[in-house]
């Protein structure tokens, strides 16, 4: 073989081998790009998530330290109630985020925080309710309910947590 076609075809041989190389290489990095990029989504979901929740949890409270004297201001419980409904529309609307942006165990995890929250407004209303009635006999027990239920819904919200790190890649 002439030693001219040798040449050009080891420099073809080593062209496509490069451009197989490169292919192989974009793809890989596109991959890597398009994780990083979903991972910053879900990030900011889950965030956005936590940040909403926070919120919604401060404005129960006030509700729950209006409610804590024995004559509560009702004028000013309804008040914190109609912003902690508010701020719960708000925990719901940023749930559908976390909801399509996964996976499953994201889902399952802000589930359990829903139920956990809805135990604890359960027990809010119920109080909210007895206080504009006047009636006073459940108010212990409701109070000793409350402290239970807030303190599963933090569990809740410390698995999310977790749940999150675990998907985005955060260590502990």
């Amino acid at each position: 073989m002439d030693a001219g076609i040798a040449a050009l075809l080891g420099a073809a041989v080593g062209s496509l081998a490069t451009l197989g190389a490169a292919i192989v290489n974009g793809r890989a990095v596109a991959r890597s790009q398009y994780a990083q990029w979903r991972r910053q989504h879900r990030r900011d979901a889950y965030a956005d998530y936590l940040s909403a929740l926070h919120d919604r949890d401060l404005a129960m409270d006030a509700v729950f330290d209006v409610l804590r004297p024995d004559r509560p201001d009702l004028r000013k419980a309804d008040e914190e109630v109609q912003r902690f409904v508010a701020l719960a529309r708000e925990v719901h609307r940023v749930a559908e985020v976390v909801i399509i942006e996964g996976p499953l165990a994201m889902v399952a995890a802000a589930d359990r925080i829903a139920r956990a929250s809805g135990d604890l407004s359960d027990v809010m209303r119920r109080m909210v309710k007895n206080a504009h009635a006047g009636d006073t006999s459940h108010k212990a027990a409701d109070t000793a309910l409350a402290a239970e239920r807030e303190h599963a819904l933090y569990q809740a919200v410390k698995s999310f947590r977790s749940a999150a790190r675990d998907v985005v890649g955060t260590p502990d």
